[in-house]
C-alpha cells in the first residue's frame, strides 16, 4: 500500500558490479531532492549487499540465472513486479532482458524511461583511424538523465562523501580487473605496494577468487605493513574496511566504483580503457587518475576486452614502477 501523495520508482540494472555500484549515490541524491518517490531497485542477488548501505532504497532480488533464465519467464518476472503498483520505471541496462520489461510496463500505462548510452559516441573514442577524443557524459549523469526524462529534477554533486573515520597512512591496494589490458602487471605492482609500505603506509590488499587470494597472500611476505583481506572477510565488512581507508589504489574496475561508494578516495591506473569514456567514480578527480597520456592508441577498448589488434598489448610499458610509486607519492602529499 502506498503513503500518501507517494509514488513508487522501479530502476532496472542487472549487472556489472561496478555498474551497479554507480547507482547507488545517484539514488542516494534523487531521494534527497524527491522524498515523496519510494525507490526500488531490481536486481542480481549480489548486488542487495550493495543497497545494504542505503536503507532508504528498496532491493528486489532477481535470479536470472535460476528464476528467469528463458526469455518466458520475464513475463513472469514482469507480472510479479506489477503486483508493487510502480508508477515509474528506469530502465539503467537497455539489454533485451530489461527492455521487455519495460516495454510490457509501458503497454501497461506505466511512465517508464530507458538508458542512452552513448554507443555512436563512445565508438568514436575508440575509433583508431577518425578519433573523436573527447570527454564523454559521465556514466552516472545518464543514469540521472534517465530519471530527468521521468520528469524529475536531479542535481548531483559529484562528491565523494566519507562514511567512516579514516584510519591514518592507510591505503587500499586493488591490483586486479575483469580484463588484463586494464590491470597494472603484478609483478610491477608488487614493487609498487612494497615501496608504500616501507615509506610507512599501511597497505590492505583487495581482491577474490582463489588465484586473487593465494597471490595477494604471498605479498604479506614482502613488508610487515602489507595485509591481505582478500577471503579473510564477508563483502559487506570489505566495504568498511575500504570506508575506513585514506586512499585506494585501484584499476579501472568495480574496486573504484565501491571505494566512491563509502567515501574514499580512489587514485586510479588505466590502460586500454579512458576516463573519457564516463567510468570514472563517482566524485573521483581527474587529478587521481594514473596513465599513459603519451600513447596514441589510447583508448582502445570502453570496457577493457581487446580488439583482435590489439590483443595482449602492454597499455603500461611505458609505467614503471618507480613512475608509479612517484605519482601515488606526489598525490597522497599535495
Amino acid at each position: 500500500m502506498k503513503k500518501a501523495n507517494h509514488k513508487k520508482l522501479l530502476v532496472l540494472r542487472f549487472s556489472a558490479l561496478g555498474d551497479v555500484t554507480m547507482i547507488a549515490p545517484v539514488l542516494q541524491e534523487f531521494i534527497e531532492q524527491n522524498p515523496n518517490i519510494e525507490v526500488y531497485v531490481a536486481s542480481r542477488p549480489f548486488m542487495g549487499n550493495i543497497f545494504k548501505q542505503f536503507p532508504q532504497i528498496k532491493f528486489i532480488s532477481v535470479d536470472l540465472n535460476k528464476d528467469y533464465k528463458s526469455f518466458f519467464s520475464l513475463f513472469k518476472l514482469y507480472k510479479e513486479l506489477k503486483q508493487y503498483n510502480f508508477d515509474y520505471v528506469a530502465d539503467f541496462h537497455n539489454v533485451i532482458r530489461s527492455k521487455v520489461i519495460t516495454t510490457l510496463f509501458k503497454l501497461n500505462g506505466t511512465k517508464t524511461a530507458t538508458l542512452d548510452k552513448g554507443r555512436t559516441e563512445k565508438r568514436a573514442l575508440v575509433n583508431q583511424e577518425n578519433r573523436v577524443f573527447k570527454q564523454l557524459k559521465l556514466t552516472t549523469e545518464r543514469y540521472a538523465d534517465v530519471l530527468r526524462q521521468l520528469g524529475f529534477n536531479v542535481n548531483l554533486k559529484h562528491k565523494i562523501e566519507p562514511k567512516s573515520i579514516k584510519e591514518p597512512k592507510s591505503i587500499g591496494i586493488a591490483p586486479f580487473a575483469a580484463f588484463t589490458s586494464k590491470m597494472y602487471p603484478i609483478e610491477k605492482m608488487k614493487i609498487v605496494a612494497t615501496k608504500l609500505a616501507k615509506n610507512g603506509y599501511k597497505i590492505y590488499l583487495f581482491g577474490g577468487g582463489k588465484a586473487e587470494i593465494d597471490e595477494l597472500k604471498t605479498w604479506e611476505n614482502f613488508n610487515p605493513n602489507i595485509k591481505s583481506l582478500a577471503g579473510t572477510i564477508s563483502f559487506e565488512e570489505e566495504l568498511q574496511a575500504i570506508a575506513k581507508l585514506e586512499v585506494m589504489i585501484s584499476m579501472d574496475s568495480a574496486n573504484m566504483h565501491l571505494a566512491s561508494l563509502m567515501g574514499t578516495r580512489t587514485i586510479s591506473i588505466w590502460g586500454a580503457t579512458h576516463p573519457f569514456a564516463g567510468f570514472l567514480g563517482y566524485g573521483q578527480s581527474m587529478d587521481d587518475v594514473i596513465q599513459d597520456e603519451s600513447m596514441k592508441i589510447r583508448p582502445t577498448s570502453i570496457f577493457g576486452k581487446d580488439p583482435k589488434k590489439f590483443k595482449n598489448y602492454d597499455y603500461f610499458q611505458n609505467l614503471s614502477a618507480e613512475d608509479i610509486y612517484e605519482q601515488i607519492v606526489n598525490k597522497l602529499e599535495k
